[in-house]
């Protein structure tokens, strides 16, 4: 892998002074510089364009062009592979962007103002995801998530529960809800990243943090900590509907937003979408409680947004404006507010009453970050979750994560 960087790298360096070189490089015909934003979130499309709209407004002399593809991230992975890296990134803070810091293609901030106000916590998070044999910041983290579950407040009102503090309070909800003749939890298997959510929020507070160090130290393995994670996960599955692997992203959150289910397991970005199927539903959230001792239940946060240029881009200054208009409070504000997000900024607040549940874990600091972001780029874990969630054998399944994940380092 590391050769095959270098080799990229020097191609691409040398392809990148070449097109660099005439004057009207990287604009219009009409002179205005044009910068390409590229994003991996469909959620917040409309949110960039009225930003985009605003900005362009107060410099009339700089263009943005919105990309924000389906499958965003390998299509960020191919157009490194061809030289073709968009000038400004809104990526999330997992390990695609690691993979694009240690190539070297990102332009370092650690000595930009821009990175004063952002929570160090943040920092430091995107800065393991680099690995500690890079040094320097290549991204700015701006808007963080979190995995939650997401409940009907009228149908918890109904069955006479309230949030569950421990593991056990949980199933019996999930109990008391099946009994009532509810859908407990909709999931929407046919996606297999959404297997992700209850998988990191499970793995997060009962595997260790540390997993991913020791397992690359040959100290451990999923087959000797992921047990009871698979377990839970199997648990989790038999309060789903009839059709777990034939429902998607999408159509799941209109199906709770229309009443489907009493909760859905799912990061904070979906509440935007199941706001927009059904403006009236009284919803809130809170962290799925993994264990029995309520402080050991941690929430999992990242960086769901970072904002990041590349590192030889042909209008540094103009790309810069566009950074720094991001991070003014008022349009930071704007976006978390909008996209029902928290931000990693230190005067920047979610004061969102539907997130009241989950807001005493960033004030208490009872906070974790998500275990998938540091398997190795390339291992699939979701696709092989999804395949032990249809298989139930256990053995197999944690047998199998253990030999892609040495089968991805081993390259």
């Amino acid at each position: 892998m590391r050769k095959w960087l270098a080799v990229f790298l020097s191609l691409s360096l040398g392809v990148l002074v070449l097109a660099g070189c005439g004057s009207n490089a990287g604009k219009n015909d009409d002179g205005k510089v044009q910068l390409e934003l590229f994003s991996n979130k469909s959620e917040n499309v409309e949110t960039y364009k009225e930003m985009i709209r605003e900005f362009e407004k107060q410099n009339p002399d700089i263009k943005i062009k919105l990309t924000s593809p389906p499958e965003a991230e390998t299509v960020i992975k191919a157009r490194l592979t061809k030289n073709d890296l968009p000038d400004l990134m809104a990526i999330g803070g997992n390990a695609t962007y690691g993979e694009l810091a240690r190539a070297g293609v990102l332009k370092d901030f650690s000595e930009e103002a821009v990175l004063d106000g952002i929570q160090p916590a943040y920092t430091k998070m995107i800065g393991q995801l680099a690995g500690d044999e890079v040094e320097g910041v290549y991204g700015i983290p701006y808007a963080t998530n979190a995995n939650t579950v997401i409940y009907n407040k009228e149908k918890f009102e109904k069955l006479g529960v309230d949030i569950p503090k421990t593991w056990d309070e949980f199933v019996e909800i999930l109990e008391k809800a099946d009994a009532a003749g509810e859908t407990p939890i909709y999931f929407t298997l046919k996606d297999s990243w959404t297997a992700m959510i209850p998988w990191n929020s499970l793995a997060a507070n009962t595997a260790g943090e540390d997993f991913a160090e020791k397992k690359n130290e040959d100290k451990t393995s999923f087959k000797k900590a992921y047990g009871p994670v698979a377990d839970k996960m199997l648990q989790l599955l038999e309060y789903g509907h009839n059709d777990n692997f034939g429902v998607g992203y999408g159509d799941g959150n209109n199906a709770f937003a229309k009443g489907k289910s009493v909760m859905y397991l799912q990061g904070n970005w979906a509440i935007p979408e199941i706001k927009k199927a059904n403006p009236d539903l009284q919803l809130g959230v809170f962290a799925l409680p993994v264990t029995n001792d309520p402080e050991k239940n941690k929430l999992v946060s990242g960086v769901d947004v970072l904002l990041a240029m590349k590192a030889d881009i042909q209008h540094p200054e103009e790309a810069m404006k566009w950074i720094e208009f991001m991070l003014d409070h008022e349009n930071a504000q704007g976006y978390i507010d909008e996209q029902a997000a928290f931000s990693a900024l230190e005067d920047v607040f979610q004061e969102e009453p539907t997130m009241e549940g989950i807001k005493v874990h960033f004030e208490t600091g009872r906070i974790t970050s998500f275990p998938d972001h540091y398997y190795p780029p390339g291992m699939q874990a979701d696709n092989l979750i999804q395949d032990f969630l249809i298989k139930k054998d256990k053995e197999a399944f944690l047998n199998k994560m253990d030999q892609e994940w040495n089968k991805v380092i081993n390259r």
